[in-house]
């Protein structure tokens, strides 16, 4: 009959048993800390918030082209009567007004003034200041109209007395508004064939 095992033979059995417990249980944290690293390697990247692309300079606005300037009023010059293209029942004569040269006179009902490519310009005129002198009882009237003698009158003026043939007076009539080229008339009406009006210079003006 043999004798029992000494105990550092259970003990050596019992080391060995742990070890082999310790390094299968190392065996599997090993492989399931693989494990967990390969799951986190596998999770996609939380993306980063987009930033919208800088503003290259020359993505910025062009400036906007400058306003056209306004158009220049046209400066007209005076409009001498005796120089008209046309004077329909109308003479000439010395005149006394200031600057001297001529005017016309024995203007009655019927007459008429021409003047031929009158340039008003982009802005429009407004007024015409007519220099005039009367001695007629009664007056008259001087219509201003654009293209034809029978066109509608853009202005008018009712004539009266100035006291004296040779007196002369400064009279502003306001006018529609008229641009362009337009050959201007002055036609003349009164209730009578008398001699109503003297007629020096006219000017127009915005």
């Amino acid at each position: 009959m043999s004798s029992p095992p000494s105990p550092s033979v259970y003990r050596t059995r019992a080391y060995r048993t742990r070890q082999r417990v310790l390094y299968a249980l190392a065996g599997v944290g090993l492989v399931l800390v693989g494990y967990l690293i390969g799951r986190w390697q596998d999770t996609p990247a939380t993306p980063a918030a987009a930033h919208p692309p800088a503003a290259s300079a020359s993505a910025a606005p062009s400036p906007s082209p400058s306003a056209s300037p306004p158009p220049s009023p046209t400066v007209y010059r005076k409009l001498q009567a005796e120089a008209a293209d046309a004077l329909n029942g109308i003479q000439t004569q010395d005149t006394d007004d200031e600057g001297g040269g001529q005017n016309v006179g024995w203007i009655a009902n019927g007459d008429s003034l021409r003047f031929d490519d009158i340039d008003f310009g982009p802005v429009p005129a407004t007024k015409v200041d007519v220099r005039v002198a009367s001695d007629a009882d009664d007056g008259g009237r001087m219509d201003i109209r654009l293209d034809s003698a029978d066109a509608t009158p853009i202005g008018f003026l009712r004539v009266t007395r100035t006291g004296g043939w040779q007196n002369w007076r400064t009279d502003e009539v306001t006018l529609q508004p008229v641009t362009g080229l337009h050959t201007v008339f002055l036609t003349f009406a009164r209730n009578d064939d008398k001699e109503f009006l003297n007629i020096n210079w006219l000017l127009f003006a915005h």
